[in-house]
């Protein structure tokens, strides 16, 4: 049976104490920080539950467990295909998923992480239909500089390498320019971006306002 040739991938780490949101679990504490991961983690699988069709691929890539786990923990959030998402900077994981999708024949590909008080199926249509429109790359910008949703026409765009390492300068991940940084690196490909609505992520402490 052939795949879908578009792709949603949500990047998560397992919600354990101790392993995930470091910035928020030195204020609330590892136990609490844990549970709100948990809670964003399944708000944005059904985000991306409610966004697919038969037509979307959806795949979780995570990191912090072993493969069995792995998949048990797909299967509660209700997503078929689990694959770990490997060491290296998010730069490197992100590329990572971006290169397997291409060998495995994925023309469209979108990809976000899962601390997204935010997010909606809406947002997620948004971006497959702009690539679908003939849009090479999709970025949704975020408050802090980053950016929380990704998508690329890998026909158009393809693997696009510097997007994820820079070109004149490594891009500075966890910094306050990464989105600036990887719109500089698409243009020095020639890859025009279309922007999404600014969405926030959750962090830190006084966060948690935006999603109770």
């Amino acid at each position: 049976m052939r795949r879908p040739h578009r792709r949603l991938v949500i990047l998560a780490r397992w919600p354990a104490p101790g392993r995930c949101k470091s910035r928020l679990a030195a204020d609330v504490g590892a136990a609490r920080a844990a549970a709100v991961q948990q809670r964003l983690t399944t708000h944005v699988a059904a985000a991306a539950r409610q966004a697919c069709s038969g037509s979307i691929d959806l795949l979780l890539a995570c990191s912090g467990l072993g493969p069995g786990a792995a998949a048990r923990w797909g299967a509660e959030l209700g997503l078929a295909r689990v694959v770990d998402q490997g060491e290296g900077s998010l730069g490197l994981r992100l590329r990572r998923q971006v290169v397997r999708a291409g060998r495995e024949g994925v023309r469209q590909i979108v990809l976000i992480g899962s601390d997204l008080p935010e997010l909606s199926a809406l947002d997620l249509r948004a971006a497959f239909s702009a690539l679908a429109r003939g849009q090479a790359m999709v970025l949704g910008p975020a408050p802090d500089g980053g950016y929380w949703l990704l998508g690329l026409d890998l026909q158009r765009a393809g693997p696009a390498a510097r997007l994820f390492c820079g070109a004149e300068a490594a891009i500075a991940w966890g910094g306050d320019r990464v989105c600036e940084q990887t719109l500089q690196a698409a243009a020095r490909e020639g890859i025009s971006a279309l922007l999404l609505p600014c969405r926030a992520d959750l962090d830190r402490p006084e966060d948690l306002g935006r999603w109770r």
